[in-house]
């Protein structure tokens, strides 16, 4: 029997799925799991997940870590790092521990926390493979959980899925119209993922490059350009690179 595969449009639908037994995947494609994947790859010994600005601060101080977020896509008051990977090189970051708080990923992966998610990994384009090699390795139902924007469905979650779901469903059970409606936009998108969402006017596609982000969405965008893997254990996301 193959393991089932879902997908989850919004946080705000997380309460209609078990993920107590499954994979997690955890999707903020603009930008927060893109950021930890690049993080990851350039050295970060560790990624601390936190939902509040407070909480950041607080943990950061009584470590001594780099914390860092956003709200609204510009970078939250009180914390000195935002959420682009541009700001995360090797010589910044290697060896050393982030505290990030973000608008939607770092709280819907607590979400998933609270729902009895005990196999919780963060998915971007930056590392596309890396995850569906994870994921077949594990032989575990999947849930694909996008972060979406304040609990609304954004297209660049979505694609990601898609994406996912294009390179693994034959060894997956789908029985879910979301992951047929994210495999559908992944199909129509993939030649030029950055002019589909501009052409179509994609809600955060607008947000970020009215703060002059392109260059950003366009990384965020771009497919297989990390090992990273970074998986959730004991309150944190560490790298368990299957290439190491």
């Amino acid at each position: 029997m193959k393991p089932s595969l879902y997908t989850i449009l919004s946080p705000a639908l997380l309460n209609l799925y078990d993920v107590s037994n499954s994979v997690v995947v955890i999707i903020d494609i603009l930008r927060a799991t893109s950021t930890i994947a690049t993080a990851m790859e350039n050295g970060a010994k560790s990624i601390i997940p936190v939902d509040s600005v407070a909480e950041c601060i607080r943990i950061g101080k009584q470590i001594d870590a780099i914390t860092a977020g956003e709200r609204d896509g510009k970078v939250a008051e009180g914390l000195q790092h935002g959420n682009s990977p541009f700001e995360y090189p090797e010589s910044f970051i290697k060896g050393r521990t982030l505290v990030l708080t973000t608008t939607n990923g770092t709280k819907l992966l607590h979400m998933a926390l609270d729902k009895g998610a005990t196999d919780i990994i963060t998915g971007a384009f930056s590392n596309l493979d890396v995850i569906c090699d994870y994921l077949l390795k594990q032989k575990k139902p999947v849930v694909l959980a996008c972060a979406a924007w304040k609990d609304k469905v954004n297209m660049e979650d979505t694609l990601f899925a898609g994406a996912v779901i294009q390179r693994i469903r034959e060894h997956v059970t789908i029985n879910c119209d979301a992951s047929h409606l994210a495999l559908t936009l992944y199909e129509a998108a993939k030649d030029n993922m950055f002019e589909f969402m501009k052409s179509r006017n994609a809600s955060h596609y607008q947000r970020l490059s009215s703060f002059g982000l392109e260059r950003d969405i366009r990384f965020c965008l771009e497919p297989n350009t990390v090992r990273a893997l970074p998986v959730y254990e004991n309150g944190k996301l560490v790298n368990k690179s299957l290439a190491s």
